[in-house]
């Protein structure tokens, strides 16, 4: 209910929209109409049109916009429903475009009818039912066969004709829709954006950086930027003052190079990448803030920056001084000629001073987005380059660099003799919908990691020097193989799809991993040993790791929230498939009566009592990525536990229109019978319904928080963007939120 300043407000908003879409004619005309309206589909938009177009004069008016605006925006329940029904009711021909007609088989001529636009036969029979049905199927982007549209039908007619007399009343919807009262509460047209003024920016008392629930949830990285900070100062407070006798300058430019040594030699640190995969199963793990090191490693890359030039520029305004003083040399001599007991190795400090200005601002560039995505990154890997040429500059910085900089080789050497050692053969290779490559690859011996891992990989007939880093998708419980899921989202990504898609590959069927929907519309290549076609020698492939990532904290949880937002469902693929395994263990069973029950772990390998997955999808067919595994999650928990379900799965398909809207609320009360009915959705063939829409994390986490199974995280892979969201309402909620790299 809006108060009288509120409905003044909106009136102006709709006369002022009204207005920047009718033109100078102050009419809307359906063209007009349908670009306000933003629908994908023209059945809505012309169906809402002659609803809106009272006089029936192909045009809208401004009051007869506010009239039927005041209806969709505040008015009852009851004149929602009404107009709604009139939606439904299409077989009122002046009401019907001449496409829509004809598929009922109406004459198109009859659109010149007498009757009035808004009165209709009163009643909804089958085909008219099937109709809207069918525009609602394409205004969500939902493929359905023929097939299912009956289905759908005849599950929504059934529940709503009460009587059995073969059509639906106006009496019989309203009946079966108080079944539904949060969605006739809030019933509109969600798509109409310019129905509502945009609501006031919510105000905040205190930033978000000064709530205590900000400062819990990251305390451990806020500590750990203190401590660096601090140190930095301490370092730079020292160096400064013994040098404070010999010029403000000279103290400035020491002060900073003291806190080079420290950075420079900090940067190799937070490249140890086995290192701090090995600290994220020590108790370590709990007090520093290892899930941020590539944050770090970036936030220190600046601070390398920022505290060369001001190194730099102090030296150069110490030597222009000197220069000064003395008379007899230029400062073009002190920073170009070598002199001894300036420092470096043979008094060349200055130059090798101006050629790390030039490799750093070179690291600069080549490590920036732009360049990055371009493909070409592997130039800007000059790290050891630019860690010697530190050591011949400063005197003092090998004592800072001996300890990580012997790790960071000993890693180098590691990792290329595991590179080395041999190729890996690709055992199956499934081109997946939106350009997703599903590589198998043979696992090596002795390759050990955890659920939600990633290697680097390199495959030489695709780029003979490029290494890119993938989640595993497979469980560390399956013995032969590793699953790569791969979205082509790049230079690489993208030859990788071509490489396989190309015509001269054989086609050939190989033992399917599992049934699915995926079996029917994905692509094979697979090498089947003496029973199939072979890959070619050139493809195999090279790998890299294993690293670990924050998902290992996942298994210590007590209520793990996981989720994927599309292709970031790869790293949870293998978490799921993982404690699936371990939950299968638990199992015990009766020889004699049959009767099954869980037994409990041992802390020390899984403390999970449940286990929330969340799958956000734009669309249907990115679904089929992993239905096969989503399927066999729900095989096994087909009977529940005792204290209730283990693993529970949530579907959200974003391009579907909400229940809450007009034209999708017949096509979801649908979705919902039919799903009830028959035990499985008709979008994933799965056992959960998908909802439609974006989650709404309040009602998602309120509902976590009062199941009370014990603490709470979060994990989250995604876009950035849905991670601020995320993030903000678990700091609401207070909820540990976890974010992989994405």
């Amino acid at each position: 209910t809006m108060s009288a300043a509120e409905d003044a407000e909106w009136l102006r908003w709709v006369t002022k929209q009204f207005r920047s879409i009718a033109g100078e004619d102050k009419e809307i005309d359906l063209e007009e109409f349908k670009t306000a309206l933003q629908v994908k589909e023209s059945f809505f938009a012309e169906r809402f049109f002659a609803l809106f177009d009272a006089d029936g004069s192909g045009t809208i008016s401004l009051e007869e916009l506010l009239k039927a605006l005041s209806l969709l925006v505040h008015g009852n329940e009851m004149d929602k429903l009404r107009f709604l029904f009139q939606v439904y009711d299409v077989d009122e021909p002046s009401l019907l475009p001449v496409w829509a007609l004809r598929r009922i088989g109406v004459p198109a001529l009859t659109r010149c009818g007498a009757r009035s636009p808004r009165a209709g036969s009163g009643s909804i029979d089958p085909d008219e039912l099937r109709v809207v049905l069918r525009w609602c199927l394409r205004e969500s982007t939902i493929a359905l066969p023929e097939e299912r549209l009956g289905d759908l039908t005849l599950a929504l007619f059934e529940a709503a004709d009460k009587d059995h007399s073969g059509s639906i009343t106006f009496e019989e919807l309203r009946e079966e829709l108080e079944g539904f009262p949060e969605v006739m509460e809030n019933l509109t047209i969600s798509a109409a954006s310019w129905l509502k003024p945009p609501p006031p920016a919510e105000r905040s008392c205190r930033p978000r950086y000064l709530t205590r629930a900000y400062w819990h949830n990251h305390r451990s990285k806020l500590a750990f930027l203190g401590g660096y900070a601090g140190l930095n100062l301490l370092l730079f407070a020292l160096a400064a003052l013994r040098h404070a006798g010999f010029g403000g300058w000279l103290a400035v430019a020491r002060g900073c190079g003291q806190c080079l040594n420290f950075n420079c030699a900090f940067l190799a640190v937070l490249m140890l990448r086995r290192c701090l995969t090995w600290l994220r199963a020590t108790p370590i793990a709990k007090v520093l803030p290892l899930d941020q090191h590539v944050v770090f490693h970036q936030l220190v890359g600046y601070v390398v920056l920022a505290l060369a030039a001001v190194h730099t520029g102090a030296h150069v305004a110490n030597f222009s001084r000197l220069a000064r003083q003395d008379g007899r040399h230029a400062l073009a001599e002190y920073l170009l000629s070598a002199r001894p007991g300036v420092g470096g190795l043979g008094g060349t400090a200055s130059q090798t001073g101006l050629a790390l200005q030039g490799l750093l601002a070179a690291m600069l560039a080549f490590s920036s987005p732009c360049v990055r995505r371009s493909g070409h990154f592997e130039v800007a890997l000059g790290f050891p380059c630019f860690s010697s040429s530190v050591i011949l500059h400063g005197p003092h910085f090998w004592k800072w660099f001996a300890v990580p900089g012997c790790l960071f080789a000993l890693e180098k050497v590691v990792g290329l003799v595991w590179r080395r050692a041999g190729g890996l053969r690709i055992v199956e290779v499934n081109l997946l919908p939106s350009k997703v490559t599903h590589l198998v690859i043979e696992r090596p011996r002795f390759f050990h990691y955890k659920p939600g891992d990633y290697v680097y990989l390199n495959i030489p007939a695709i780029a003979a020097y490029e290494w890119h880093p993938f989640t595993i998708s497979s469980a560390p419980e399956q013995p032969e193989t590793l699953w790569l899921h791969i979205r082509s989202l790049g230079q690489w990504t993208n030859k990788l799809y071509e490489y396989f898609q190309r015509p001269e590959w054989p086609s050939v069927e190989p033992k399917p991993l599992s049934r699915s929907l995926r079996e029917k519309r994905c692509r094979r290549w697979a090498q089947v040993g003496a029973d199939g076609a072979q890959l070619s020698a050139d493809a195999e492939c090279y790998i890299d790791g294993p690293y670990g990532t924050p998902t290992r904290r996942i298994f210590t949880s007590e209520h793990a929230v996981l989720i994927g937002a599309g292709i970031g469902i790869t790293p949870f693929a293998s978490i799921l498939q993982s404690i699936m395994y371990r939950y299968r263990r638990r199992k015990q069973s009766c020889p004699s009566c049959h009767y099954s029950w869980c037994q409990d772990l041992g802390d020390e390998e899984m403390t999970l009592r449940k286990v929330d997955f969340i799958w956000i999808n734009r669309d249907q067919k990115h679904f089929e990525w992993f239905v096969s595994l989503l399927t066999k999650l729900e095989l096994e928990q087909a009977e529940q536990e005792p204290g209730g379900r283990f693993l529970e799965m949530h579907m959200y398909m974003t391009s579907a229109l909400s229940k809450n809207d007009m034209k999708a609320i017949g096509l979801q009360m649908a979705l919902d019978l039919l799903a009830a009915k028959e035990q499985r959705d008709s979008i994933t063939g799965l056992r959960t319904r998908t909802q439609p829409g974006h989650p709404d994390w309040s009602k998602v986490f309120g509902k976590v928080a009062e199941e009370k199974r014990g603490k709470v995280q979060v994990f989250f892979c995604g876009s950035p963007a849905l991670a601020k969201v995320i993030r903000a309402h678990c700091e609401r909620f207070g909820f540990p939120f976890f974010k992989e790299n994405f």
